[in-house]
């Protein structure tokens, strides 16, 4: 090691990274898969043939963003604060009046 140099270890890499968090929506596709959107980060869309190859498919995906994000020294989205589901009840009679 040369003077001036400072040993990088295991614990100094470890410190200098942080952890992202972020929610994914997998949505099975007809045609077989699952294709996943992440809602925070805009566009970051991916895909894989089952829940593992889709979950890894989001992992590189996100991790593709960020770095794209961190070069162009831009902060990372923190994620959406909560997903939540709605449901309706459809009304299946055909006699259905609009205002």
């Amino acid at each position: 090691m040369r003077a001036g140099e400072r040993a990088t270890n295991r614990c100094d890499i470890l410190y200098s990274m942080k952890i992202h968090h972020y929610t994914a929506i997998f949505q099975k596709e007809l045609e077989g898969g699952y294709t996943v959107i992440i809602p925070a980060l805009k566009g970051c869309v991916t895909y894989g043939e089952t829940i593992e190859e889709a979950a890894e498919a989001a992992k590189e995906a996100i991790e593709s963003y960020l770095g794209s994000l961190a070069k162009d020294n831009e902060s990372a989205p923190i994620d959406v604060s909560f997903v939540s589901t709605i449901d309706v009840i459809q009304n299946t009679s055909h006699s259905l009046s609009y205002a």
